[in-house]
């Protein structure tokens, strides 16, 4: 089974975390297993960049990203040439290392 490892981040992950999971699983869902909150305020919907993630290693092993999902990344912050919304990227047979940014642009609360 494939390991997602998610990089210590001071407020989702202060020591990192190493989560073996199935394939098909979606590295968003990946993270709540384990308890990790990943803010997803369009509740898995690609319609907002909440749960924005740069894939460190075992990109190339992701199914390409949609035009729908392009088009939210082009508005998060911080975006980098493996940047994936978590919510839509699913692990395959490869293990990923995943970076959770220290910022996200909430875009469901911040248009109001």
């Amino acid at each position: 089974m494939p390991k997602v490892i998610f990089l210590p981040n001071e407020e989702h992950c202060p020591d990192g975390d190493v989560i073996e999971v199935e394939a098909g699983i979606s590295v968003l869902d990946a993270a709540i297993k384990s308890d990790i909150i990943i803010e997803h305020a369009c509740e898995k919907s690609c319609a907002c960049t909440t749960c924005h993630v740069i894939i460190r290693e075992g990109f190339d092993s992701l199914e390409e990203s949609d035009e729908l999902e392009d088009d939210m990344l082009d508005k998060a912050w911080g975006l980098e040439p493996e940047s994936r919304l978590s919510c839509q990227a699913l692990v395959a047979d490869e293990d990923l290392v995943v970076e959770i940014p220290k910022y996200t642009i909430n875009q469901v609360s911040e248009q109001h």
